[in-house]
């Protein structure tokens, strides 16, 4: 796990909201006088959040958990899209790619 991804990834997706550290933390369910320095400690990449936390994040930020560790800027932007996509979308990408 590469807590330095994993801390630009949660930066990256909550400047892309507006939210602050404390507000992103308090919206995960982190206590409220934990949430600033805990959310800074992950973004730093001191500490890495557990799956746990991970998929806490994740919802409140809006993103899927996979984003997080994506150690690819393009992968990462690949994540957010198939999100995006309809679940019609979403199957045939598969195929496409086996049949190359």
């Amino acid at each position: 796990m590469d807590r330095a991804v994993i801390g630009r990834r949660i930066r990256e997706a909550r400047l892309r909201i507006g939210l602050s550290q404390k507000q992103l933390g308090i919206k995960a369910g982190i206590d409220e006088f934990a949430a600033s320095p805990r959310i800074n400690q992950y973004e730093r990449g001191k500490h890495a959040p557990d799956f746990s936390t991970a998929e806490q994040l994740a919802k409140a930020l809006g993103v899927p958990v996979p984003y997080f560790y994506a150690r690819e800027d393009q992968l990462a932007d690949w994540i957010l899209a198939f999100r995006e996509l309809t679940s019609k979308r979403r199957a045939s990408i598969p195929r496409r790619a086996k049949s190359r």
